[in-house]
């Protein structure tokens, strides 16, 4: 007697999932190297301005490019989850089935399956999955899991699971 695995799920695509998402799913980096860029910049647009005789407009622009650059690297979480707020599939309902096939997401919006046979790389975090496929990466939080979901996911994986906790 061999019992399909299939388990179903209901949940909201709110602010919390998304912080949730974005804290759970981004490779920190150190604060140097993530500034680099805009250091360069404001390094530069302030030579450009002090040293030479280049138009004053360019030379600013530069300067404030840099400013700007730095002002992304600060706010890019919750620029982040803004933007995500403002699509359609925000506070929208989704049904999350996971079964012999893989792991299915349905919502007004959209409708992707992962076949378990297309995942190519599967990391626990402390508080969810990071699932890496054909078509990107996908973040599925432990609290729209039960813990046979949870069990389920780790034994079936086709990869073997990394713990990023």
């Amino acid at each position: 007697m061999n019992t399909e695995f299939c388990y179903q799920q209901r949940y909201v695509l709110d602010k919390q999932y998304f912080n949730e998402c974005f804290e759970q799913s981004v490779e920190p980096i150190s604060v140097g190297r993530a500034y680099a860029k805009s250091i360069f910049f404001i390094f530069f647009g302030a030579l450009l301005v002090l040293i030479t005789e280049v138009n004053p407009y360019a030379a600013w622009f530069v300067f404030a490019l840099g400013i700007l650059e730095a002002l992304s690297v600060y706010y890019k979480k919750p620029w982040w989850v803004a933007r995500q707020l403002l699509s359609k599939a925000a506070n929208n309902e989704v049904t999350l089935t996971i079964d012999e096939q893989g792991i299915k997401s349905h919502s007004f919006y959209q409708q992707t399956m992962i076949s378990w046979s297309d995942i190519s790389r599967l990391m626990q975090t402390e508080l969810g999955w990071i699932i890496e496929h054909a078509g990107g990466k996908t973040y599925l939080s432990n609290r729209v899991l039960s813990s046979d979901a949870i069990a389920y996911i780790s034994e079936h994986s086709p990869v073997e699971v990394i713990n990023k906790a």
